[in-house]
């Protein structure tokens, strides 16, 4: 990588962590290009130079969010050799990295970042298919072991695992009535019956 390039990924990191600190702070509302130029030191046009509006640093800033969430649950993932263990470490690291990154799963789980999958859901995954193809391999290899149920898709098997947690998550994040503790003991248990073959 050249010098110049490693001055941009510099300031990208610059630009996203301000933007991280700000949205902890004051939430969306708080990301303005003003704000924005305070806090990381970056000028205005370095910042458009790089993410080409305010829309493009919250949607850059989500998906470097998404790319830590999923390394997470894959790290958690193949961590564990058999199917059962397998689906409940998943839960249980979506649900801690709720708890631990509370700012992050906010922005994860927000309009904007809701608008951005809509819109740009393929390229996004495409961009996160290195931490996502050892998943889905490991899903494969425990569907041909016949721990996970052979008749379901991996798009599938992510959704009934992930679906309930994302919920709780949300409901978490927005309601504050779910007590994590709780849906980390219940959880797993419940989502291995939809998938799993005992």
């Amino acid at each position: 990588m050249s010098p110049k390039q490693q001055r941009g990924e510099a300031t990208v990191g610059q630009v996203l962590d301000a933007a991280m600190r700000l949205y902890a702070a004051s939430g969306e509302a708080g990301l303005t290009v003003s704000a924005l130029t305070t806090a990381s030191g970056v000028s205005t046009g370095s910042v458009y130079h790089h993410f080409g509006s305010l829309d493009g640093v919250v949607n850059a800033l989500a998906v470097r969010s998404l790319e830590r969430l999923l390394t997470r649950l894959g790290t958690a993932l193949l961590q564990e050799t058999d199917a059962r263990s397998g689906i409940g470490a998943v839960v249980l690291a979506y649900l801690d990295h709720a708890r631990s990154s509370p700012e992050e799963a906010r922005l994860l789980h927000s309009v904007a970042a809701d608008r951005e999958g809509m819109a740009r859901a393929g390229a996004i995954r495409d961009s996160q298919e290195a931490r996502l193809e050892p998943i889905a391999a490991w899903i494969h290899a425990h569907q041909e072991s016949g721990e996970l149920l052979a008749g379901l898709s991996a798009p599938l098997i992510e959704s009934l695992v992930l679906g309930p947690v994302v919920g709780v998550v949300r409901r978490w994040l927005t309601m504050g009535d779910i007590d994590l503790e709780e849906a980390a003991r219940v959880l797993p248990d419940r989502i291995w019956r939809s998938v799993g073959r005992d």
